[in-house]
């Protein structure tokens, strides 16, 4: 009787952690492959091209603005482009985020409503009147950003190949301020450098990460920006690959946000990140099934993604699965161990880290202790009526 208990309880475990572990298997064996350069995916829209916007929203972010927008500044214009703005919706702002921008030559959108709250928003705000206005195409970048500068030739080269949109390398600015920045560094390398990078390497849309994101005027004519929850990245990212599109992989730039290293800054957009993606599982994973039922195979590594938990999460699985006294549980976990492992160092191959990297990763266990001690904050952030707040950086 013990046993068949056992067995059932490993049993539970593997099926709970397996569609993360071939996630895992499939995006990191994929990712460590040469992408495929200059593919046309369909016929050239280098053309249509010329009126191009950057979109930075912000809340409250005039200690940052200034540097995001001279970063973009600097950047270098492809001779294809007649015209560039810098946009910048100052989102219910109390401090003079406006001002600080117009001064650095940013244009500023000013929007204020007090029941609508959170960056979704402010992006709908802005894309509904720059689409009004005739641009062709939309780059989004995050208030505290710096950016490479050939981040306008690489994103632009990828739409004149046809994209529907496109995503770029997104990772720390500051890695070194903790070991907190360090490891969430490397957690970004893996999740938005790998596994774009194999969904790339697939023919898969990659996805957005709210972060260094572009999107034409006729996919946001087709499928409008009206993502509103905590990842409203996610939310959208879903639409896109439901409505028969695909996002493409920019691997030559980088995007490069600041993340909090100390205090409740840390703790509030760990909790919005993580809990809005359980909130995306609850609401989303059923409807996939149906869909991938009816043969819409498309939807199958969304679904896979979404089952894959943090990684903190799915560390605590295995954990939990090699400790149960079933062979077949013990032996999946250890196969399950090696392949977290692999992807871990994969993705600090691919996203250009360190051998300092590599020793942050000593302090990976009290990270996972930490973020479990999370857990209820989390829940708390996957409720329903969940909203925006912004991080304190």
């Amino acid at each position: 009787m013990i046993h068949a208990t056992l067995a059932v309880v490993g049993t539970l475990l593997i099926l709970v952690s397996l569609p993360g572990s071939i996630e895992l298997a499939l995006l990191t064996l994929s990712g460590i492959l040469p992408l495929k350069r200059n593919l046309p995916q369909r016929q050239s829209t280098l053309g249509q091209v010329r009126r191009f916007a950057v979109l930075i929203p912000a809340h409250n972010e005039s200690r940052h603005i200034a540097s995001s927008v001279q970063s973009l500044t600097r950047c270098v214009l492809p001779e294809t482009l007649a015209e560039l703005n810098i946009v910048v919706v100052a989102d219910n702002c109390t401090d003079d985020t406006a001002a600080v921008a117009r001064g650095v030559g940013g244009r500023v959108l000013e929007r204020t409503d007090e029941t609508r709250l959170g960056k979704g928003y402010a992006l709908q705000f802005g894309f509904d009147h720059l689409l009004a206005e005739g641009f062709d195409a939309v780059l989004v970048i995050d208030a505290d950003t710096i950016v490479e500068t050939n981040l306008l030739v690489e994103v632009l080269g990828v739409l004149a190949r046809g994209a529907d949109g496109v995503q770029t390398r997104y990772g720390v600015l500051n890695p070194e301020a903790s070991i907190r920045t360090r490891l969430m560094n490397i957690a970004l390398m893996a999740f938005n450098v790998l596994r774009p990078r194999g969904r790339e390497r697939l023919g898969l849309s990659v996805g957005i990460l709210g972060n260094g994101f572009a999107l034409t005027a006729a996919t946001l004519a087709a499928v409008p920006y009206d993502a509103h929850s905590v990842v409203e990245d996610l939310e959208y990212g879903l639409r896109i690959v439901r409505s028969g599109r695909k996002i493409a992989f920019a691997d030559g730039t980088t995007v490069r946000g600041m993340m909090p290293n100390t205090g409740l800054g840390v703790e509030t957009q760990r909790a919005r990140w993580e809990g809005g993606r359980f909130r995306m599982i609850f609401e989303n994973v059923n409807a996939l099934v149906r869909e991938l039922l009816h043969g819409r195979l498309a939807v199958a590594e969304p679904l896979l993604e979404l089952l894959l938990l943090p990684l903190a999460f799915h560390t605590t699985l295995l954990a939990a699965t090699i400790l149960v006294p079933f062979s077949p549980a013990r032996i999946y976990a250890s196969i399950g161990f090696f392949l977290l492992s692999f992807h871990i160092c994969a993705a600090i191959m691919v996203g250009r880290g360190s051998w300092r990297d590599f020793g942050a990763l000593l302090a990976a266990p009290a990270y996972t202790i930490w973020k479990l001690r999370m857990l209820p904050k989390i829940l708390h952030s996957a409720s329903f009526d969940t909203r925006w707040v912004r991080t304190d950086r």
